[in-house]
């Protein structure tokens, strides 16, 4: 019996492995091909699988893409909401803003494939995946929206600002540097400084 439990942890194992290799492959091929361009053979071709094996992961094409978009936003949610539990309960709003700055960029860009695969495809992805994938934007966008209003609220942010526009703005700018970071030109230490200082100075009350 307890020969038996083993083997059938180490093939749980191995199955997280292979689902996960399957995962990053479609990651890569999204970025480059796109969603109408997206093929489970080539997924399988990176993932080193034969392309009919994947079906005992994943129903169908669209089951891997979905996870794939969705992927992105939840591991950013979490590392922002991480970083902000981290903080003590009577930071300066300010501060929480961009402690929220620095987690969505290290998850981004050092996870880039999968955020960029949601951001570059979200068009083009078919209504009931996109459905889905406006789930975990809304969520991520809701807490975005507490962590403004409650620096309004504490006279943290320039009055003179659309608080709406605003956020929108930084959100738009953070998912969009998967698409122009180049670590070899920058660290990603330099980039999250940088981007804290211009956020700091763009939404601090004069």
């Amino acid at each position: 019996m307890a020969r038996r439990q083993v083997v059938t942890a180490d093939a749980s194992s191995k199955s997280a492995r292979t689902r996960e290799r399957i995962l990053d492959a479609a990651a890569e091929v999204l970025n480059r091909k796109g969603y109408a361009g997206t093929r489970l053979s080539d997924i399988a071709d990176v993932a080193g699988l034969q392309a009919p094996a994947i079906y005992y992961y994943f129903p169908s094409r669209d089951d891997v893409i979905q996870e794939v978009v969705q992927v992105g936003l939840r591991r950013t949610l979490a590392e922002v909401q991480a970083a902000l539990a981290a903080l003590p309960a009577d930071a300066p709003r300010l501060d929480r803003i961009l402690a929220a700055v620095a987690a969505h960029l290290r998850v981004v860009l050092e996870d880039s494939r999968f955020a960029s695969a949601a951001i570059r495809n979200a068009q083009q992805l078919p209504a009931a995946i996109r459905e889905v994938q406006l789930l975990d934007e809304r969520r991520y966008g809701a807490l975005w929206r507490g962590l403004v209003d409650d620096a309004v609220a504490a006279g943290e942010i320039d009055p003179d600002l659309d608080p709406r526009a605003a956020r929108m703005l930084v959100i738009g700018a953070l998912n969009w540097a998967p698409e122009w970071w180049d670590p070899a030109r920058g660290t990603l230490a330099e980039t999250v400084a940088t981007a804290q200082r211009l956020v700091r100075r763009g939404l601090a009350a004069r």
